[in-house]
């Protein structure tokens, strides 16, 4: 079996979570490729190259990859997959990974699998479903079998000690399909990206309003944490949407997540729910979250956040 890895990048590097689909690849197989699609990725190649137990590292450079758009990857996958013959292609369960994999699995008619948190076999896999109430073990037939993979479920790899050859691949993008790309608004921020953060200080509707918020903000930055929130927060255009943890927003696995005012509704749950260890502050002793944190505390959020901070500062 040969697995292709779909390399998650900015053009200039990879991105961590690269490491941890390797990782997950080496389950499956010894043989395991990288395909790093983009518009002037050729360094991000070069990275993958160096990844730890990769075979071989395809790169494809196109403008109309410029954008990562899902019409445009899913086909580039779907090329790359019918000329090395792979058995199975791993994608990153985010946005772009999400989007792509079903466009590529259509195009190849083959079967796919989402949300996969452990592999059993070639064709079993464990994945959470119900908002991540249930953990399933599904069996898959057919092949090639494209799947999206949870980064925060398996070890990374290391990022050095590989020396993977590269090589170009080229794909004709005739008579695909392309939505017009219009713009990209991006938040520049000092702190740790929330996906990969090692510390993440969260906040619920316990916080009440942007005040609560922005002092939440203030204890991430004594600590040196990523700001992650509920759905809730977002919907009240209290918190910002790249902030939101949960089914509907990102999948994160701290080592240290601190939950202030979230209640412990199980689609916020089913985003955070493999952080190490969980600490959390609600002033209502019935709250959901305290079933499964490993320290709780009945109290006021606002006044735990600005206690801590005063300390900690």
């Amino acid at each position: 079996m040969t697995v292709l890895v779909i390399a998650e990048h900015d053009n200039a590097g990879l991105k961590g979570a690269t490491l941890s689909l390797v990782a997950a690849a080496k389950k499956l197989s010894d043989t395991v490729d990288i395909l790093v699609v983009g518009t002037g990725c050729g360094a991000a190649g070069e990275a993958a190259a160096k990844v730890a137990g990769v075979t071989k590292v395809l790169v494809t450079d196109d403008a109309k990859l410029a954008h990562f758009e899902a019409e445009a990857l899913g086909h580039a996958v779907a090329a790359a997959v019918k000329a090395g013959g792979y058995t199975h292609v791993l994608f990153a369960a985010g946005s772009s990974g999400k989007a792509a994999m079903p466009r590529a699995a259509v195009e190849l008619a083959a079967p796919a699998v989402s949300e996969v948190t452990d592999v059993v076999s070639a064709d079993t896999f464990r994945r959470f479903i119900y908002a991540g109430g249930v953990l399933a073990t599904v069996k898959v037939t057919g092949s090639p079998v494209l799947m999206t993979v949870r980064p925060t479920a398996f070890e990374p790899v290391a990022s050095e000690g590989g020396s993977a050859a590269v090589e170009s691949f080229a794909v004709t993008f005739d008579g695909i399909r392309q939505f017009d790309f219009v713009n990209l608004t991006q938040t520049k921020s000092d702190r740790p990206d929330l996906v990969s953060a090692k510390r993440i200080v969260a906040a619920g509707r316990g916080v009440l309003d942007e005040a609560g918020f922005a002092a939440v903000e203030k204890l991430a930055d004594v600590i040196g944490a990523a700001v992650g929130s509920t759905r809730a927060l977002v919907d009240q255009q209290i918190a910002p949407s790249e902030t939101q943890v949960g089914q509907t927003g990102k999948i994160v696995a701290p080592e240290l997540y601190f939950a202030f005012g979230i209640s412990g509704a199980i689609q916020h749950i089913a985003g955070m729910k493999d952080s190490k260890v969980i600490v959390a502050v609600n002033n209502d002793a019935e709250a959901p979250i305290f079933e499964m944190c490993d320290y709780g505390l009945v109290a006021d959020a606002n006044t735990v956040v600005k206690e801590l901070t005063e300390k900690l500062a």
